[in-house]
């Protein structure tokens, strides 16, 4: 049996440092109440770019510009390990943490910024990290394109877990690609939420017989620190609520066992049981007796993009 906990708390928006601080003490917070798991949102370093939806293409790209400098340079380099205060987190708690993040490739171009979710072992191993494969309308104004390298489920200490990003979930190449490889917990870390996301994910948790996790960034116009360009006008009602968060924990084959958090701050808690998830795809099995290799075919290229191949 494992204990996950569900991050429904904001990071200290497009601050890198700070956010990095309040995670690491998160973790630790859950791992004080035994989780061995601990998953974070989508983009959760350094904050979610709601701005793209708020802003209108071409008038205000002049905002949207100075909007980017700030993300980008909070945004997470692992060739200058970045995310290893979090490793180091993972491994002095011995808990398995996914987070997501917005990611600059240092080794390349240091100006292409990628939705990313990395997969932290208990032991501090960056045991996997997969790129958004397709930013959704707006978000192309400030991600990049995420390719099949990352398009794994990995053997972790609580299971193996494999991610899909927000709308990945609705690719259905994607989802397969993941059941194809034994998930035991699927992670959907989102910006999404409400009754419709929540359809998808139970759909999956039958679709897949594997737990379910997803979560959004609770986040209210408050969170937003006063030195965030256009604070004000993107945020005018101070009251709102600009994402309810609804983290929720599905069981294999369906049915919630925990959530969703709406309009809450704090963890969402959850025991897994993974013996479950071999058990539940006895009437369902998708990648497996209930499939027709005979007829239906994926292939997944995994070889990961360079924008740049210099001859010999």
């Amino acid at each position: 049996m494992t204990k996950v906990a569900v991050v429904q708390e904001p990071p200290v928006y497009l601050n890198l440092a700070k956010s990095i601080e309040r995670a690491a003490e998160i973790i630790g917070k859950a791992a004080d109440q035994s989780c061995g798991l601990v998953v974070f949102p989508e983009a959760w370093l350094p904050g979610y770019p709601t701005f793209v939806w708020r802003l209108a293409p071409g008038a205000d790209m002049g905002k949207t510009d100075e909007l980017y400098r700030r993300l980008l340079s909070n945004s997470v380099d692992l060739s200058k390990g970045d995310l290893l205060p979090l490793q180091e987190a993972a491994k002095e708690h011995e808990v398995v943490v996914v987070i997501g993040y917005q990611e600059i490739d240092g080794t390349c171009s240091a100006s292409t910024i990628f939705n990313s979710c990395a997969i932290i072992d208990s032991d501090g191993t960056l045991a996997n990290n997969h790129r958004k494969l397709m930013p959704t309308n707006p978000e192309r104004m400030v991600w990049g394109f995420g390719d099949g390298s990352g398009l794994n489920v990995v053997d972790t200490a609580v299971g193996r877990i494999g991610t899909l990003i927000c709308w990945e979930s609705y690719m259905p190449l994607a989802r397969y690609a993941l059941y194809a490889q034994n998930i035991d917990i699927y992670v959907a870390p989102t910006w999404d939420s409400g009754d419709m996301w929540q359809a998808t994910m139970q759909h999956i948790a039958r679709e897949g017989g594997c737990w379910v996790i997803s979560c959004a960034t609770s986040l209210e116009a408050s969170d937003i620190p006063d030195d965030v360009p256009y604070r004000d006008e993107l945020f005018p009602n101070k009251d709102e609520w600009v994402n309810p968060g609804d983290a929720v924990v599905y069981k294999p084959f369906g049915g919630i066992v925990a959530g969703p958090m709406h309009c809450e701050k704090g963890l969402l808690i959850s025991d897994l049981d993974i013996t479950e998830v071999q058990a539940s795809r006895r009437k369902f099995d998708a990648s497996g007796h209930y499939a027709r290799p005979d007829i239906f075919k994926l292939a997944v290229n995994r070889t990961a993009m360079s924008p740049v191949t210099f001859a010999d």
